[in-house]
C-alpha cells in the first residue's frame, strides 16, 4: 500500500503514523514514547494554530472588499477584528475538545482510535494526560471572554450589529458540541460552521470598514463558507466510527461514508457555481474567476475522496486539499478585490491568474507527493 505523507506533520510524526496503520494495538517500548512536553508547549499542540487561516483569511477577505470597492481601510479596526476572529476560533476549538472527552474516558475523542492528525480525533492533550479537563475548558472561557471584549468594543465605536454577529458567533461555537444543543451531534454542525467562519466574518469584517452590508458581501463569502464547511465535514470521515460509537450523530454518521464522499463532491462543485454565478449575474467583481485556478487541485480532492472514502489513512491527501483549496480561494478572493482596487488591466489579470494557476500546481504536488523512505519499511 503506497502511504501518504500529511504536509501538515513532521517526517518523524509521519514514520511513527504509518507504523500504526495495520495494527488494531499498538505496542511500544518505553524508550518510543515521546516525552511529556512542558505545559506551554501542550497548550500551543492544543490550540493547533496553523489552522487559524480558517479565521485570519475570511477577515483578510472582508477588509479587502472594502478596500477595493469603496477605498476604506482602518487598520486599528481590522487587527482587532482579526484577534476577536482568532480568539473566537480558539475557543470554539478548546471547547469542543473538552466536550469531546467524557469523565469516563467514553468521549468520541476518548475512543477514537482511527484518527488522523491533526485533521481529526481533537488535538489529544487530555487524553494524553498533559492538560486536565478543567485547564481546557477554562482556556475556552479565556478566549471566548477576549473575543467578547474586543467584541463589544468593535460594536460600540461601528455599529450594534456586530454585537449580535459575535454572539451568534460565540454561541454557536461553544454549543456546536455543548449540551444541551450540541449542533454537531444533530447533523448541522457544518451549517453552523459556515456561518461562522465563512458568511459573519466576511460581512462582519467588511461592515467594520464601511458601517453597511450589501449583497456583494454574501455572494463572496460563500466559497470560503462552503470550504470551510467541506474541511469540517471530511475531517469527520476518520471519526465515524468513534462518534457513532459515542451518540455523535454527525452528517457523515448519518449518511455513511459512500453516500458522504458524494456530498463531498456536492461542497466542492457548489463553491465554482457560486462564484460563476456570482460573476455572470455581476453579483460578485469579475475577477473573482481567478477562483477557478483551483480546479485542478478540487478535482484531484474529489476523485480521491470517492476512491478512498473508507480508507482513513488513504484519505490524508484529501484532508490537506481541502484546507489547501480553502486558502487558496480566499488568497484568490483577497488578490481579486486589490486588483479591482488598483483598477488592473485584463492583460495583467490574466498574468495573475497564470501565476495562481503555478501556485495551485506546488500546493498539488506538496499534497500529492509520497512519503520519503523510512527506513525501508513501506507497506
Amino acid at each position: 500500500m503506497r502511504n501518504w505523507r500529511n504536509p501538515f506533520e513532521s517526517k518523524s510524526d509521519f514514520s511513527h503514523r504509518i507504523k500504526m496503520v495495520p495494527t488494531d494495538s499498538v505496542e511500544f517500548e518505553e524508550s518510543q514514547l515521546p516525552r511529556k512536553p512542558s505545559k506551554a508547549r501542550a497548550w500551543l499542540i492544543e490550540l493547533r494554530l496553523p489552522f487559524l487561516t480558517g479565521s485570519i483569511v475570511p477577515v483578510i477577505l472582508g477588509t479587502a472588499m472594502a478596500w477595493g470597492l469603496h477605498g476604506v481601510i482602518l487598520w486599528d479596526m481590522f487587527l482587532l477584528t482579526v484577534i476577536a476572529g482568532c480568539c473566537l476560533h480558539l475557543g470554539a476549538n478548546v471547547s469542543n475538545d473538552y466536550f469531546d472527552h467524557a469523565s469516563d474516558d467514553t468521549g468520541s475523542d476518548d475512543i477514537n482510535i482511527e484518527f488522523i492528525r491533526p485533521f481529526s480525533g481533537g488535538s489529544r492533550m487530555i487524553q494524553l494526560g498533559y492538560l486536565s479537563p478543567r485547564e481546557v475548558l477554562f482556556g475556552s472561557f479565556v478566549f471566548f471572554g477576549i473575543a467578547g471584549i474586543i467584541g463589544l468594543y468593535l460594536a460600540l465605536s461601528r455599529g450594534l450589529i456586530l454585537l449580535v454577529l459575535g454572539i451568534i458567533g460565540a454561541f454557536s461555537g461553544f454549543f456546536y458540541t455543548a449540551p444541551p444543543f450540541r449542533f454537531v451531534h444533530r447533523g448541522i454542525g457544518e451549517f453552523f460552521i459556515g456561518l461562522n467562519f465563512g458568511v459573519l466574518l466576511v460581512m462582519g469584517a467588511y461592515f467594520v470598514q464601511v458601517q453597511a452590508f450589501d449583497l456583494e458581501s454574501l455572494v463572496a463569502s460563500l466559497p470560503l463558507a462552503l470550504l470551510i464547511s467541506a474541511i469540517l465535514y471530511i475531517n469527520e470521515f476518520p471519526d465515524l466510527r468513534a462518534d457513532e460509537a459515542a451518540g455523535k450523530r454527525t452528517l457523515v454518521v448519518r449518511l455513511g461514508l459512500r453516500r458522504a464522499s458524494y456530498g463531498y463532491a456536492l461542497f466542492i462543485a457548489a463553491v465554482y457555481i457560486v462564484i460563476g454565478f456570482g460573476v455572470f449575474f455581476d453579483l460578485i467583481r469579475w475577477m473573482n474567476f481567478i477562483v477557478f485556478a483551483t480546479l485542478p487541485l478540487s478535482a484531484f480532492s474529489v476523485r480521491h475522496t470517492l476512491k478512498v472514502f473508507d480508507r482513513p489513512f488513504e484519505l490524508v491527501p484529501a484532508n490537506a486539499a481541502t484546507i489547501m483549496i480553502h486558502l487558496l480561494t480566499g488568497i484568490f478572493q483577497i488578490i481579486s478585490y486589490v486588483l479591482y482596487g488598483f483598477s488592473v488591466p485584463l492583460e495583467y489579470v490574466l498574468i495573475v491568474t497564470v501565476l495562481c494557476f503555478v501556485l495551485v500546481w506546488l500546493a498539488y504536488r506538496n499534497v500529492t507527493a509520497p512519503p520519503p523512505e523510512t527506513g525501508g519499511q513501506n507497506m
